[in-house]
C-alpha cells in the first residue's frame, strides 16, 4: 500500500501531462547580453572566470537569482563535479519564476537536473523533477522545443524503468513531435544532431530494459535521423562514422536479444566496417553484443583496449567505473575459458577497491567544501549588494538634507547597520557550526553505506559468476540450474563439467554435476562457497569418482584453516554419457527427487556426513545402473524449509505433489514452474534461506 501510495502523485502528474501534450506550444525568449557573455567564456572552457562574471553580473543586477544558479550549474557540470552541479540546478528551481527568462531557465535547468538523477538511477526523483517542468512549460508556453522533448525523452526512460511501457511510448513519442519541431524551424544542423542523441538514448533504454522489439523502431528512426544529419552543410562529419557504429552495435545486440542470430551477427559485421569499431571506445561498446552472443573470447581480446580506452577518457578507477567495466571483463575472460587472466582481472579488482573507496570519500568531501565555499561566497554576494543600497541612498540624502541632518542621519544609519551585520555574522557563524555537522555526519553516513552497498554488489556479481548461467546443449542430456541468494551474497553453490577422453577431449564421455549448501549466510558463507566450487572442477579434471572427490574436499576444507567451523552439504554426481549410469555420493545433503515416468520418490541413500566437519572421513558412494528415460531433481533446503507469512514450511510432501502432477518437458520448464510456485507459497515474505535448485533430464 506505501508503494502504490509513493507512486499516486506521479500517476496523477503523468495523467494531466498526457491529456495536455498534444495542444503544447513553445516559444523561446531571446537570450540577454549577459547570457551571450556567459555562454562565450563556457565555449572557451574557463570555467571558473564563468562563475566569477556570472556572481559580479548577480550582483549588479543583470542577471536574476534562477539565471545565476542555473550558469552556476552548467559550468560544474562542464567540469564534472556533479553534485555541486545537482545543488547549483535545485536552488535554481527553489528560486521564484517571475519573467519569460527566468521560465527558460528554469526549464533548462529542470532538464539537467533530471538527467544527472536518471544516470544515477533515482527514477522517481528524475519524474519528480521532469514532470512538473513540462507543466509550467505547457501552462506558461514558453521554453524551447528541445528542452522540451529531452525532459519528455527523461520521463519517458524513467517510466520504462519503473514499468509504464505505455506512458513511457507516448512521452517518446511526444518527444520525436517536438524533435522535428525543432529541425523544421532550425535552419542548422543542430535539430538533427540533437535528435539523433535523443533517439540513441530512447534506443538504449529499451535495450537495457531488454525491450528488443521496440527497440529496433527507435534504432530505424535513429539512422534516418543520421541519414538527415548527413545532409546539412554545417553537420560535424566526425560524428557520422561514430553513430553508424553505434546504430549498428544496438541493432546487433536487439536481434540478439530476440534470437535472431544471423542478423544480429550481419549487423555486428556492418559495425566492423566503421572506422568507429577500430577505436578503444568502439571496441568496448561491441563488447554488449559479443557478450550477449556468448563470443566471449572475442570480448576478452577487445578489453586488452580498456585501459588506454579509460586513460584516454581521463577516467580513474572509481567504484562505479570497476563495475561498469573490470567487471564484466573479469566474466567475459572467465566464460571464454581464460582462467588465469580472470584471476589476474580478480586480483585487480580486490587491490582497486580500496584505494577506489578512498578516492570517492575525498570527492565527496572536496565537493561537499566547495558547496560550503559557495555559501559564503552567495552570503558575500548578498552583502555587497546590501552595501551597493546603502551607497545610493547615502548619495541620495546629500542633495534633500542639510550637512548636519545629513550627518546624524547617516551616523545613526551606521550604528544600526553594523548591529545588523554583527547579528548577522553570529547567525552565519552558527549556521556554519550546524551545516559544518551536519555534513560531517552526511558525509560518515554516506560513504559507509556506499562502501558497504558496491562491495557487496561487487562481492555478488563474482560470486555469481562462479556458478555457470549458460548450460550444455547435449543429445542425450538436458540440464537446468538456478541459484537465488537470500542476501546480497548467499552460500549455496551449482557446477557441472564435460570431460572427454585423452584421445578426443572435444566428444565428452563423462557428465560431472554437483550441488551444496554451505553453513551460515553471507560474505562468509560465500568464501567458503567459492573454495568448494574451486575444489570440485579441480578434482572433477582428474576424473575422480564422486565419493573421491568428496572426501579430498573434506581433507582441504576441514583443517587448520576452518577455524569457524564451516561446512558444506553436497550432492555429487557422475553419469556415464553412454550408458547413463549415475554413480553419486550424497554428503549430509537433502534427498533428490528420481522421477520414471508416473512413479515419483526420494533417492532412498547413505548417511555421509557434511564436508568440513571432521578431518579423516572416509565418504562412501552410491550408484544407479542408469538414469536413462529419468529425471532427476536436485535442491537446497531454501526450498522444501520455505516460509510464507505465517512461517509455515514448503515441506516435502509439496513439492512431490508439485512434480508428480507436471509434464517434465525440460529442466528450464522444471526450474521456472517451482520458482513461481515458491514465490506464490511465500505470498510477500521476504526469503529465509538461500534457494538453489538443479533438473537433469536424461532421455532414452
Amino acid at each position: 500500500m506505501r508503494r502504490i501510495t509513493r507512486f499516486l502523485p506521479l500517476a496523477v502528474m503523468l495523467f494531466f501531462m498526457t491529456v495536455s501534450c498534444d495542444k503544447v506550444s513553445i516559444r523561446e525568449p531571446q537570450a540577454t547580453v549577459a547570457d551571450s557573455l556567459i555562454f562565450d567564456i563556457g565555449v572557451h572552457k574557463e570555467y571558473e572566470r564563468m562563475r566569477e562574471v556570472t556572481d559580479s553580473l548577480e550582483m549588479a543586477g543583470k542577471l536574476s537569482a534562477i539565471d545565476a544558479n542555473r550558469w552556476r550549474g552548467v559550468s560544474y557540470y562542464r567540469q564534472g563535479q556533479y553534485l555541486m552541479a545537482e545543488v547549483c540546478y535545485r536552488k535554481a528551481l527553489n528560486c521564484e519564476v517571475k519573467t519569460a527568462l527566468d521560465q527558460l531557465s528554469y526549464n533548462k535547468s529542470a532538464r539537467r537536473l533530471s538527467e544527472l538523477l536518471l544516470v544515477r538511477g533515482d527514477y522517481e526523483g528524475a519524474l519528480m523533477v521532469a514532470m512538473p517542468a513540462v507543466a509550467k512549460m505547457e501552462k506558461s508556453g514558453i521554453g524551447s522545443d528541445i528542452d522540451y522533448a529531452i525532459l519528455l525523452n527523461n520521463i519517458g526512460c524513467c517510466q520504462l524503468n519503473l514499468g509504464h511501457d505505455k506512458e513511457a511510448n507516448e512521452s517518446f513519442l511526444t518527444a520525436r513531435e517536438h524533435y522535428a519541431a525543432r529541425w523544421q524551424s532550425d535552419t542548422t544542423s543542430r535539430g538533427f544532431q540533437e535528435a539523433v542523441i535523443g533517439t540513441v538514448y530512447t534506443s538504449m533504454a529499451y535495450i537495457n530494459t531488454k525491450r528488443y522489439a521496440e527497440s529496433i523502431y527507435w534504432i530505424d528512426r535513429t539512422e534516418m535521423l543520421l541519414g538527415k544529419y548527413r545532409q546539412k552543410s554545417d553537420a560535424r562529419r566526425e560524428y557520422f562514422d561514430e553513430y553508424q557504429g553505434r546504430i549498428e552495435i544496438m541493432r546487433a545486440v536487439a536481434l540478439q536479444g530476440l534470437n535472431k542470430k544471423e542478423e544480429a551477427a550481419k549487423a555486428y559485421q556492418a559495425f566492423l566496417q566503421t572506422n568507429y569499431s577500430k577505436t578503444g571506445a568502439g571496441k568496448i561498446n561491441a563488447n554488449d553484443y559479443l557478450v550477449a552472443a556468448q563470443r566471449y573470447a572475442e570480448a576478452a581480446d577487445n578489453y586488452r583496449y580498456l585501459d588506454k580506452t579509460l586513460s584516454d577518457w581521463g577516467m580513474e578507477m572509481s567504484l562505479d567505473n570497476i563495475q561498469l567495466y573490470l567487471l564484466p571483463k573479469y566474466h567475459a575472460n572467465a566464460e571464454a575459458g581464460r582462467q588465469d587472466s580472470a584471476k589476474f582481472i580478480g586480483n585487480q579488482i580486490l587491490h582497486m577497491l580500496d584505494s577506489a573507496i578512498t578516492a570517492q570519500k575525498n570527492s565527496t568531501t572536496v565537493e561537499l567544501a566547495t558547496i560550503y565555499n559557495t555559501q559564503q561566497k552567495e552570503a558575500e554576494i548578498a552583502k555587497q549588494q546590501e552595501d551597493l543600497i546603502r551607497t545610493r541612498l547615502i548619495g541620495t540624502g546629500v542633495g534633500l538634507v542639510l550637512v548636519m541632518a545629513f550627518f546624524i542621519i547617516y551616523t545613526l544609519h551606521r550604528r544600526a547597520a553594523t548591529q545588523r551585520l554583527a547579528a548577522a555574522h553570529q547567525k552565519l557563524e552558527e549556521a556554519h557550526g550546524e551545516l559544518q555537522t551536519a555534513y560531517d555526519q552526511l558525509e560518515e553516513t554516506t560513504a559507509q553505506k556506499e562502501r558497504m552497498a558496491s562491495e557487496l554488489r561487487i562481492a555478488r556479481d563474482i560470486q555469481m559468476s562462479m556458478v555457470p548461467s549458460h548450460f550444455p546443449i547435449l543429445s542425450d542430456f538436458d540440464l537446468y540450474a538456478a541459484m537465488t541468494p537470500a542476501k546480497e551474497v548467499g552460500g549455496d553453490l551449482y557446477g557441472y563439467l564435460l570431460i572427454g577422453p585423452s584421445e578426443k577431449p572435444d566428444v565428452p564421455d563423462l557428465f560431472y554435476f554437483c550441488i551444496g549448501d554451505v553453513s551460515g549466510k553471507g560474505v562468509p558463507a560465500s568464501l567458503f562457497m567459492a573454495q568448494a566450487t574451486r575444489l570440485f572442477r579441480t578434482l572433477a579434471t582428474q576424473r575422480m569418482r564422486p565419493a573421491e572427490i568428496a572426501t579430498r574436499m573434506n581433507a582441504a576444507l576441514s583443517g587448520e584453516d576452518n577455524e569457524h567451523g564451516m561446512f558444506v552439504t553436497m550432492f555429487i554426481g557422475l553419469v556415464n554419457m553412454k550408458t547413463g549410469h549415475l554413480d553419486f555420493c550424497n554428503a549430509g545433503h537433502n534427498p533428490p527427487v528420481l522421477k520414471a515416468g508416473s512413479d515419483i520418490s526420494f533417492i532412498d541413500m547413505l548417511p555421509n556426513a557434511p564436508i568440513g566437519l571432521w578431518p579423516g572421513l572416509e565418504f562412501e558412494g552410491e550408484e544407479i545402473d542408469t538414469i536413462k528415460g529419468k529425471s532427476l531433481f536436485i535442491y537446497t533446503d531454501g526450498l522444501n524449509e520455505a516460509e510464507n507469512r505465517q512461517q509455515e514450511q514448503f515441506g516435502d510432501d509439496r513439492l512431490l505433489d508439485i512434480l508428480s502432477n507436471m509434464h517434465f518437458d525440460s529442466a528450464q520448464h522444471v526450474i521456472n514452474h517451482l520458482q513461481e510456485e515458491v514465490a506464490q507459497f511465500r505470498d510477500g515474505a521476504e526469503p529465509n534461506d538461500d534457494l538453489t535448485m538443479m533438473c537433469l533430464k536424461a532421455k532414452k
